[in-house]
């Protein structure tokens, strides 16, 4: 079963770890998300979790208030969204599923609070398999924008949207 936990300074090595992969850094290349410092910070606009398998650490999610976010990373935006960030860490465990479980858990807990109208995702431009990824689970492709030295997609899924994919979904099990 996967499972979302807080993140702790305690998966700072597994963090890293997973930092290093070429996947990641493929998704990835030029953030530094500067773990020893933001594991110990507790912000109201944000979480960052750990997604378990079986207890085991499987990926990384992080869900802000982009609103509220300090750095302003989304520019102007509308009060009531998230935005989503998400890894699995090992390469081994692509492909079988643990993302979509891990993203649809994601959702719900950014669709639990009813005054969010709307999550937000800034896949890399050049990042195909994300799109699809994303499209799938009911995204609608918004703009191409640069965000620092990367080229993205933002992609949003409108609270409407994921309460009919969600619907449509059936129940996934993952052992």
């Amino acid at each position: 079963m996967i499972r979302l936990r807080s993140a702790t300074i305690y998966d700072l090595a597994t963090l890293r770890h997973w930092d290093e992969q070429p996947h990641t850094i493929h998704s990835d290349p030029h953030d530094d998300w500067n773990w020893e410092v933001e594991l110990l910070r507790n912000m109201p606009w944000r979480e960052q979790l750990i997604a378990e398998l079986d207890g085991r650490p499987l990926g990384f999610v992080q869900i802000i208030d982009p609103y509220e976010e300090e750095t302003h990373y989304w520019g102007e935006v509308e009060e009531n969204l998230r935005a989503i960030d998400i890894w699995i860490g090992e390469a081994d465990n692509l492909g079988k599923g643990y993302g979509t479980i891990m993203m649809q858990q994601a959702l719900a807990r950014c669709f639990s609070d009813p005054q969010v109208k709307a999550v937000l995702l800034d896949p890399l431009a050049n990042n195909v398999r994300a799109h699809r990824f994303y499209e799938r689970l009911g995204f609608v492709f918004v703009e191409a924008r640069t965000f620092g030295e990367d080229d993205c997609f933002v992609y949003r899924l409108e609270r409407a949207q994921w309460q009919r994919v969600n619907n449509n979904l059936k129940p996934e099990t993952s052992s």
